[in-house]
């Protein structure tokens, strides 16, 4: 009869969800944070997908690989603007019903484990995580168009007509890594942001999941944006050479500089707060241990004599959610020129053209 409770003890059990690393007052400070970066994402890529559904002609390869950079972050920021708005209702799951022994014992909600237990958690999940591996994988497919421009010298046309391809490495490899996750049953409540994300509570799946996959991703982008910024340099020195003008040159590379540049430094910046947790997410559990072990009467973790207490530094969470964010952000800089707004303006021309033609049909 022990042996069943035990292992209904195992099956009843999981993390808490207000009692772990964060006060209670910090974590709504968190979640607010996350839901206004995560507006402001929205914001600026829905800017950067309208410009393209009433200005198509404008984004030709290389280009319209942002425009597919901007729809995935996009659904990442409506995904955590979702997760404040269900507050802990998807990261947190109902308390578990007290064994028959224990009597009346108020009971934890626990943080949200496996996809199964919640359809919620599973859908945000995927929209997320699927999402920000193709936007990542978009990134690379971005440089290296810029790379078969630059370099090889191809025409839009060309590199249009290898676009499936771009779409197949995009969309395809970012699904299989999302089936792998569910398949593992690796999806976890994130009880910061409100969503269920990978790597929450496991350090080897925060390795395999979300480090390696950014890391490949980003690393092959920069190669090719590199390669392509050697050639751009070479047909510059080339130009001068033969006496001819490169503002154009220079300011195409500028562009795609900056560009680069804000799409490069957040994605480290938010590598390197994944990188933190992954060192040190073993020790916060063991400082959590110990500061509930007494309390709930529990076996208490083995430590050295006079070890430093390790705690989650609560402002690198709020650089790792911003710098998830600011990739997304970033993606309708391409967009600061005056074609922009030449393209709103003949649309809203054209709309007030409409208006014009319908009153007069209506008049006739």
């Amino acid at each position: 009869m022990s042996s069943l409770f035990l292992q209904q003890d195992k099956r009843d059990c999981g993390a808490p969800c207000h009692a772990m690393f964060f006060p209670e007052k910090e974590r709504t400070v968190l979640r607010y944070w996350v839901g206004s970066w995560a507006a402001v994402c929205v914001a600026s890529c829905l800017f950067t997908v309208l410009t393209f559904l009433i200005d198509s002609s404008r984004f030709r390869y290389p280009e319209r690989a942002i425009v597919f950079l901007a729809v995935c972050y996009l659904v990442v920021g409506c995904a955590y603007v979702a997760g404040l708005g269900a507050g802990d209702s998807v990261a947190c799951r109902e308390p578990f019903p007290p064994p028959v022994r224990l009597g009346r014992l108020q009971m934890m909600s626990t943080i949200t484990q496996g996809h199964r237990q919640s359809t919620a958690c599973t859908v945000l999940f995927m929209a997320l995580y699927f999402c920000c591996m193709a936007a990542f994988a978009w990134w690379s497919c971005l440089a290296f168009a810029w790379f078969l421009a630059a370099g090889l010298k191809w025409g839009h046309e060309a590199i249009e007509n290898k676009s499936h391809l771009f779409h197949l490495v995009a969309w395809a490899i970012p699904a299989l890594q999302t089936i792998s996750v569910l398949a593992l049953a690796k999806v976890e409540g994130d009880i910061l942001s409100g969503v269920c994300f990978v790597g929450q509570l496991d350090t080897h799946s925060l390795g395999v999941f979300l480090i390696i996959p950014l890391c490949i991703y980003l690393s092959i982008g920069a190669l090719f944006l590199l390669a392509g910024f050697v050639s751009l340099f070479r047909i510059r020195t080339v130009m001068k050479t033969d006496g001819k003008r490169t503002d154009k040159l220079e300011r195409l590379m500028m562009r795609i500089g900056f560009f680069s540049g804000l799409f490069i430094l957040p994605a480290l910046g938010y590598l390197g707060c994944l990188f933190y947790e992954y060192y040190n997410f073993d020790d916060w559990m063991i400082q959590w241990h110990r500061d509930i072990c007494k309390p709930f009467s529990i076996p208490c973790p083995v430590v050295k004599a006079n070890s430093p207490e390790a705690r989650p530094i609560f402002q690198i969470y709020m650089v790792k959610y911003l710098c998830s964010m600011l990739v997304g952000v970033t993606s309708s800089v391409w967009l600061y020129s005056s074609k922009t707004v030449v393209s709103w303006r003949n649309f809203v021309e054209r709309l007030q053209g409409k208006d014009i033609r319908s009153r007069g049909q209506a008049y006739v």
